[in-house]
């Protein structure tokens, strides 16, 4: 049983690894200001509050869909928000998440890969649905930075004749491919260079290594499908408007 004073070590443990992040960065000259410390005191809040919700959603397995539809909507807004620039962004990136998270996470439980229990569904649809966000966010921004930066290059398909489609497809492509690429390199590299949170949570949970390996890779798996799709999902969306955007000043 955790004391007071325990928890105050721990405060005061994260206290002091966000306080280095803070002086590196402006050492740095980053210009973060103190967005890790905000950000990190929004996910203690946020994660209390979770804590508290999730204790009642495992109890009550009933209100787990309410709570995946929860997350999917702050996961979709999150990213809407990222993605301003483009034109109709906020809708293309909703529905990235949500196609991608859906079909993923029907996939899983359609096939079996884990138990039909809340503890589950909800451990593998965090884990989708955040990194469905990131996708959606990185695909577009990618798209909308290589649209400003290739723009002559899309106006002379356009003057050829070409679609929209067709004049942003390889932007689209190569921004798909980058968004991918970080969750692809973990993946090849999960046993050797990283143990994933998923892995190490389940250990922590009391699993055996090897359901928590094949916990691990279900997750992995997941992943690869959920992002590819929110991030194809975008950037095709995106690249069928035959307007440009703003070059930056």
């Amino acid at each position: 049983m955790s004391t007071v004073g325990d928890h105050a070590l721990f405060g005061l443990g994260l206290l002091v690894l966000c306080c280095s992040t803070l002086a590196l960065g402006r050492w740095a000259r980053l210009d973060l200001g103190w967005f890790p410390l905000w950000a990190l005191v929004r996910a203690t809040v946020q994660l209390s509050a979770i804590a508290l919700i999730l204790s009642g959603v495992l109890a009550a397995p009933a209100t787990v869909a309410a709570f995946l539809v929860l997350m999917v909507s702050t996961a979709s807004l999150t990213a809407a928000g990222r993605l301003k620039g483009l034109r109709h962004g906020r809708r293309v990136a909703v529905l990235g998440v949500v196609v991608g998270s859906a079909v993923t996470l029907a996939l899983v439980l359609a096939l079996h890969l884990v138990d039909l229990e809340a503890r589950y569904v909800v451990a593998v649809a965090g884990i989708v649905i955040g990194n469905t966000m990131s996708a959606a966010t990185l695909t577009g921004r990618h798209f909308l930075h290589d649209t400003r930066q290739r723009r002559d290059e899309v106006e002379a398909w356009f003057a050829l004749g070409a679609s929209p489609s067709q004049a942003h497809d390889e932007i689209g492509r190569t921004a798909v491919r980058e968004a991918l690429l970080p969750n692809l390199d973990q993946t090849k590299s999960t046993g050797l260079v990283t143990l994933p949170g998923a892995f190490v949570g389940a250990l922590f949970g009391g699993a055996d290594p090897v359901e928590a390996a094949q916990f691990q890779l279900v997750v992995l798996a997941g992943l690869g499908l959920a992002m590819t799709t929110t991030g194809v999902i975008v950037a095709r969306l995106a690249g069928r408007t035959p307007y440009l955007p703003e070059q930056d000043d």
